[in-house]
Parts: structure tokens; sequence; C-alpha cells
């Protein structure tokens, strides 16, 4: 079973290896399918910007997300010491060492997660971001997990600048750039969504993400549609909710 849905996520992943494929759609799969393979809660990516500066990405579940962002504002937590040594780092315990990111360690906890395992996104030497695995349960993945997870993700870097960025370090800081972006774009159009049709946050994001795949469009191109309200919008929300009656 775990190798047939390994194979399934390689093909979703190689994909990707097309122009004009979505970047958040492709690390929300990655946080998704780690999480359905893997004996893990909860899933998130952080990519470097032009500064080398890690940003939100993608994650999983809301819990995750706000982690994730905490992590970045306050500076502090193992994908940030995963991204600065380009190795994975573990934590199976964060309550048993404290120490070692103690506000992070703080918000984990009250975000319900207990270990953490930071994987680094990588092509070649160049380090693009890093993944966190986060289980609410103590203790350490075992070594076949953190395999297939940092497999995949090094699958979803290859993603990420494409072939023909290989080797270009410019281009590849631009992709990113633009992903990250992108992400700034749909944060913006959840809300938005989520209050013009009196729905969750996560509902709005799932809509979003389920019109963009009928309808053949990238993510950041539906989101941007939602933030100038366009036509399409009243559709969207329309047609989720006649899906989910």
């Amino acid at each position: 079973m775990l190798e047939r849905r390994l194979g399934e996520m390689f093909v979703e992943l190689a994909d990707t290896l097309v122009a004009g494929f979505d970047v958040i759609e492709l690390l929300h799969t990655l946080c998704e399918r780690c999480v359905e393979l893997l004996d893990v809660d909860a899933a998130a990516v952080l990519l470097a910007d032009p500064r080398g500066a890690l940003a939100f990405a993608a994650a999983s579940t809301e819990q995750a997300r706000m982690l994730e962002l905490f992590q970045v504002q306050d500076e502090e937590g193992p994908c940030l010491d995963c991204f600065r040594t380009g190795v994975q780092v573990t934590c199976g315990d964060l309550g048993l060492e404290p120490q070692r990111w103690p506000r992070f360690s703080a918000v984990a906890r009250d975000c319900g997660f207990t270990g953490v395992t930071a994987l680094p996104l990588r092509l070649r030497e160049e380090r693009l971001g890093a993944m966190n695995l986060l289980r609410g349960r103590a203790g350490d993945l075992d070594e076949e997990a953190v395999m297939v997870a940092q497999v995949l993700a090094d699958v979803a870097a290859i993603g990420l600048v494409h072939e023909r960025a290989f080797g270009r370090s410019e281009l590849i800081v631009e992709q990113l750039q633009s992903a990250l972006t992108s992400r700034i774009v749909i944060e913006q159009a959840k809300g938005v969504l989520a209050e013009r049709g009196q729905i969750s946050i996560g509902e709005a994001f799932t809509l979003m993400r389920r019109y963009a795949r009928d309808h053949n469009r990238l993510l950041s191109q539906v989101a941007r549609a939602v933030v100038e309200q366009a036509p399409e919008v009243a559709d969207m929300l329309a047609t989720g909710t006649r899906r989910d009656a």
C-alpha cells in the first residue's frame, strides 16, 4: 500500500516539471501527502526569500500554519536551524528539551505538537527552504519515514526551480520570490472569501484550490480574482455551496 501511494506521489510531483505549474499548490500537496504517507499529524514548508530569510509557503493545517508563522517572526525553531546548517534537525519531545527553542517549543505545545523533524529543501548545494514534520505525540520518526520525506522534499525542490533553472542562482531566486509573492495574495484572498461567504479560513482555501483545479488555473490567479472581486468569485461560492450541500 505504501509503495503504491509513494509511486502515485512521485507521479504527482513529476507533473510539476512542466511550464506553468503552480508552486504553492505543489507545496501544499507535498505537505498533505507527507501527512497521508508518514506517521505525522501536520507538515509545513518555509521558503527562502532573495535575502535568504525564510517565509511561510504552505501547511497542511491551520495550527501548523500559525506555528510556522511564529517561527519565522520569532526567528527561532527547527526549520531555521535546518536551513542554516543544511542538515536534518529533529526533536522527539519538545517538553524534554525546552531550552533548545524555548519560545517555539511553548507555542508548538499550545498548538498540540510535541515532536518535530525539519528537513532541508535543497537542490544540490542550493538551499531553497525547509519542511517541518509535526507530531502530536512524543517520539522520533523512524529512519525509513525520514528517508521517504527527504526524497519527497528533494523531488519537490526540483519542481520548484525547474530544469531550466539548474545552475542559475538568479533565476532560482526569482522563481522563489514569485512563489512567496503569490503566497501573500493567497492569504489575502482567503480572508476576503471567508468573510464574503461566511465560511472558515480553511474552507475558503479549500474552495479556491478546488476552483483552480476544476478550471485549470493557477491558485495565485484565482486568489487575485478573489482579491479584485472579479465576477467569478460569486460563481466560486455558489459552486462550492452546491457541491458541499
